[in-house]
């Protein structure tokens, strides 16, 4: 991400989706980081053993984790 790295750390959902999305409104964002968790079964699965369930607003450092390493580092 440009200069600044990422930083793992607990996340609104939205707000997370928006740096994968930047260029789309929240709701759409969240709607379309939603369609690749439910998608890549990997990640599913490991966000659920993390705790993780659809509808969540907030994601825990561990659950960033968990979509990073799957899906690589916004932006």
């Amino acid at each position: 991400m440009n200069e600044e790295t990422f930083k793992v750390r607990a996340y609104g959902f939205g707000e997370l989706a928006q740096l994968y999305f930047p260029n789309i409104t929240k709701k759409s964002a969240s709607a379309q980081l939603k369609v690749w968790i439910v998608e890549n079964k990997i990640l599913n699965q490991k966000l659920i053993l993390a705790g993780f369930k659809i509808g969540n607003r907030l994601l825990t450092p561990n659950q960033v984790k968990c979509i990073i390493m799957e899906i690589g580092e916004p932006g």
